[in-house]
């Protein structure tokens, strides 16, 4: 059985989706299409945008978005999941994908997602850390000790990343290392997403998704939440709005695919993150 799987914010690159824009005339037809709904030329940022430009989240989580998007469908007949997920912003990618919104609709809700978010980093101070080489409850318990941050990412086994107020992830990440962590990084991130600081950007969502057609899909879809396979367009609904102030089970996700009867894992989108992961994840 086949995966297919959509990445997240921070897999973007200058010159990202150049090549599927002049190779796939369907793809080419999607960048056109975004162009006019966005009311900006975000093919042009994507293609010749500096880093900074495409550092924003308000630009960011669409291009991303896009380019998923864009390689599902260059896929053509190819493309025949049995099974898809995304790693946060990535699941509004694999629904999309998988036939649960239309283009057009996934993409005013990751752009309506982008701007809330935005505005939450910007209404309170917070930040992310990628804490490497402790277990999923080590990291749990240092954030249980300290106010104001949680475990937000878990990406594989040795790498979770928490999320919080920025004084709370300074103190989780010297108390990681004191618990034996190998590295406590600070993210270059707008802000810290999948926490309670997103609760607002969580309401604003809200209010979008419920003015959203969803539809069931043409596949399970493992969303992020409970890393369970879901076909309901209400659960769908339901767990997409959670997502925002809950944490991404991403090892969990793929774990579950692996035990449903995932033998490939294919990734859609800008660089190969998930693809290191899921090696990680489900090695034999």
């Amino acid at each position: 059985m086949k995966a297919f799987v959509f990445p997240g914010q921070g897999a973007q690159f200058s010159g990202m989706g150049k090549e599927l824009y002049e190779s796939s005339p369907a793809a080419r037809n999607l960048f056109d299409k975004a162009d006019e709904i966005l009311g900006f030329e975000i093919s042009k940022i994507m293609f010749e945008g500096s880093d900074e430009e495409l550092r924003q989240t308000k630009v960011t989580q669409p291009a991303v978005f896009l380019h998923s998007v864009a390689a599902a469908v260059a896929l053509g007949e190819e493309f025949r999941p049995d099974m898809v997920a995304g790693h946060s912003l990535g699941e509004l990618s694999a629904l999309v994908a998988a036939g649960v919104l239309d283009f057009e609709a996934g993409l005013r809700l990751v752009y309506a997602r982008a701007l809330a978010m935005q505005k939450a980093c910007e209404a309170v101070p917070s930040t992310m850390a990628a804490v490497l080489g402790l277990t999923d409850e080590a990291v749990e318990g240092v954030c249980e000790g300290i106010e104001g941050v949680v475990a937000a990412n878990y990406n594989c086994p040795g790498q979770v990343v928490i999320s919080g107020t920025r004084e709370a992830v300074q103190e989780a990440c010297v108390k990681a290392k004191e618990a034996g962590a190998k590295r406590a990084l600070p993210l270059a991130v707008g802000g810290g997403f999948h926490s309670p600081c997103m609760a607002s950007a969580k309401e604003e969502l809200q209010r979008a998704i419920e003015q959203t057609e969803f539809r069931a899909p043409r596949c399970p879809v493992y969303q992020n939440v409970d890393a369970r396979p879901h076909t309901s367009p209400e659960e769908i609904k339901t767990n997409l709005i959670a997502q925002l102030t809950s944490p991404v089970r991403w090892t969990q996700s793929v774990l579950a695919m692996v035990a449903d009867g995932a033998e490939e894992f294919v990734e859609l989108g800008p660089g190969k993150v998930l693809t290191g992961l899921v090696s990680k994840i489900a090695a034999k």
